[in-house]
């Protein structure tokens, strides 16, 4: 009787138990993401766990170095990482990523075949990546301030109100913020100068460091994040940097009523275009969630969510149909032909190069 007892508590103790493991297996579901700051609309993080299970512990970055630097030292942590085209470029040399297998990413089939045929300048086959967003890096700014500063018939549509330090000293006191990013200023200030922005020889490198150097007496901050804020509250006039932030500090300021309106231009002399790209770490413990989160990332009303929420142009042809107009004809977001063919695209650098670039960026914003 006693044996029979005790192996009736058993089988009951053995079903309460699985009872009890089952939710919180489904629970324990987790997916490492890294990606740039202000760069997912709301909830949808939070949707994609309600549909799935799956957690998300999510971080941010607002520099490629930082990544790479992650990805490189190895055992990142993450599971989906999310690198601009010339920085997974040269990722994928150093074998950090994992192959994708496409018949687990069935919205892949929404893919723009535009931009991954731009991406594969960086990832022949598209085999290692998933355009997320794009957009380009170009000028903001404060526009009742910059009419009150140059008049109200002047446009600002070239790199000379950047370049030429008597015209951008005129924002200096209202606050000039520039990215932090030699891979965005440089190939600019090269491409002003009438150089190929994807030069490596040293002594064109110099002369864009150089100009740069002349202005930065003028520059409050170089800072890849906060000036998205700054720009929205009115604390700075004028920016350097990514045209969706840009765009973000216009919606902030426009939700807040408080009288700031930002403008945002691809200068006429041209402008650099960047894709950032969704990628699985080879390293990654979640592989099978990360396949989730980026099939979910591509599902055309979640890639239309980010675009309009982010006001960046985004790798998803499908998306297009749910985009709000005012984001897709807005040819500061999606350019349009004529505008797109005075853009360029950074290649990966080698090493050696990679560190005259830094070199001269830390002379440049230490002005020694």
């Amino acid at each position: 009787m006693r044996d029979s007892i005790r192996n009736s508590l058993c089988l009951i103790g053995a079903i309460a138990a699985s009872l009890l493991l089952a939710p919180a297996s489904a629970q324990e579901r987790t997916v490492n993401f890294y990606n740039w700051s202000n760069y997912m609309a709301p909830s949808v993080l939070e949707d994609f766990t309600k549909e799935t299970g799956i957690k998300v512990v999510y971080d941010t970055f607002d520099a490629n170095e930082t990544l790479e630097t992650r990805l490189l030292a190895g055992k990142s942590g993450y599971d989906v990482v999310v690198p601009t085209g010339y920085f997974l470029q040269r990722q994928i040399t150093a074998k950090v990523f994992t192959r994708l297998d496409k018949s687990k990413l069935p919205n892949l089939a929404n893919a723009w075949p535009v931009v991954t045929d731009q991406l594969a300048t960086y990832d022949p086959g598209n085999n290692y990546a998933a355009n997320y967003m794009w957009g380009t890096t170009g000028i903001g700014y404060n526009v009742k301030t910059s009419e009150k500063i140059l008049g109200p018939d002047v446009k600002i549509d070239s790199w000379d109100i950047v370049f030429k330090p008597e015209n951008l000293a005129k924002f200096k006191d209202c606050g000039i913020h520039m990215l932090d990013s030699a891979d965005d200023i440089l190939p600019a200030a090269l491409s002003y100068l009438g150089i190929d922005p994807n030069s490596t020889k040293q002594a064109d490198l110099e002369k864009a460091a150089e100009l740069v150097a002349k202005i930065r007496p003028n520059v409050r901050k170089f800072h890849s994040s906060e000036y998205l804020g700054a720009l929205a509250s009115g604390e700075i006039c004028f920016v350097v940097g990514w045209s969706g932030d840009i765009m973000q500090a216009r919606s902030r300021a426009a939700e807040a009523k408080n009288g700031v309106e930002i403008g945002y231009t691809i200068p006429k002399e041209g402008a650099q275009m960047f894709f950032d790209n969704l990628a699985i770490p080879a390293d990654a413990k979640n592989v099978a969630e990360a396949y989730e989160l980026i099939n979910y990332l591509y599902r055309p009303d979640v890639a239309a969510k980010n675009s309009n929420f982010l006001s960046y142009a985004n790798g998803n042809l499908a998306s297009q149909k749910l985009i709000d107009p005012k984001i897709l004809n807005d040819k500061n977001i999606y350019p349009d032909e004529a505008t797109q063919k005075k853009l360029f695209v950074i290649k990966a650098r080698d090493p050696a190069t990679q560190r005259v670039i830094n070199r001269l960026w830390t002379r440049v914003k230490t002005g020694r």
